[in-house]
């Protein structure tokens, strides 16, 4: 094994800090203390594996989705900035090595303190991490007023002045497919870090029906095709270094944001409802053996 992350999808502390940091009293200070830890741990392990095990990479995982102003009002373009930011800070410490301005400025005005002792942000500026993983399922949408915006959910949840993007489809859960989301990430990264980059997740949830022994997801396979292919212009077009991607996820499970089995991000369908009933029967999908021809040709083959 060569390439390790420390913690999966860091800046989600923000969204559920009990299921990602073990927050029960998640107060803004101590999301602030968990966040200042999880920074050093992570330095730590950079360290650590770079004295003993100088071949072993040390990599980050940022949960992501690129923030559009739905509108050309500046007041839109700021917010989204703003937005996009506030998810970048976790970033911009592993990779940069420091706690950005406009993150320090907003802990002044909130009356929060970061929880350094010694030399432990000589540490977090030394030891960076060695690449950028992200998980990126789509793209978000944002306004302050306008008032012709349909309210809906971004990739991930509810959040204030989030809004219906009308050029996109959504799934029945509202989230909405970008077929430039990776490429725009891509670059959004390359550009800020200049590193290698990974990414580590990437899929679509659909109430999937069995049918004729099988279950004919179309739907799944432009999904995949329009997201390999946006990954694969970043790096024609764009010169971005990608080490990877990789599928969420290969079997159907049960979604951590709904808690139930009906939506479905697997290539291979599992006989099973949201109660636990049915044979536990493994299917591949149609999706499934596209997906194994296009890793066959190294994502050559998408038709």
């Amino acid at each position: 094994m060569k390439y390790y992350l420390t913690f999966n999808e860091i800046n989600c502390i923000e969204h559920a800090p009990y299921v990602t940091a073990g927050l029960i009293h998640a107060d803004p200070q101590n999301i602030v203390n968990a966040t200042f830890h999880q920074f050093l741990a992570t330095s730590l392990t950079v360290k650590a594996a770079h004295e003993k095990h100088p071949d072993i990479k040390i990599g980050m995982m940022l949960a992501y989705g690129p923030t559009y102003a739905f509108t050309t009002d500046p007041a839109d373009q700021l917010l989204a900035q703003q937005m996009s930011n506030r998810t970048l800070f976790y970033a911009d410490v592993q990779m940069l090595g420091r706690y950005p301005n406009y993150k320090l400025a907003e802990y002044d005005r909130e009356g929060l303190t970061i929880p350094c002792q010694g030399d432990d942000m000589d540490i977090i500026a030394r030891y960076t991490c060695d690449f950028l993983s992200f998980s990126c399922y789509g793209s978000h949408s944002v306004t302050l007023h306008d008032e012709n915006a349909e309210a809906g959910e971004g990739n991930g949840g509810t959040q204030a002045h989030m809004v219906r993007n009308p050029y996109l489809k959504t799934n029945a859960w509202g989230w909405a497919t970008d077929p430039q989301c990776l490429r725009i990430t891509l670059n959004t990264f390359y550009d800020r870090y200049h590193c290698d980059l990974f990414c580590v997740e990437n899929g679509i949830g659909w109430n999937d029906q069995f049918e004729d022994g099988t279950v004919h997801d179309d739907y799944r396979i432009a999904y995949m095709r329009d997201n390999i292919r946006s990954m694969r212009d970043a790096v024609e077009y764009d010169g971005i270094p990608l080490m990877g991607y990789l599928y969420w996820g290969c079997v159907d499970m049960v979604s951590n944001g709904e808690g139930e089995m009906a939506k479905r991000y697997g290539q291979i369908y599992v006989d099973a409802d949201n109660y636990g009933q049915g044979t536990f029967k493994r299917t591949p999908k149609d999706s499934y053996y596209w997906y194994k021809k296009c890793i066959a040709s190294n994502g050559d083959e998408l038709d």
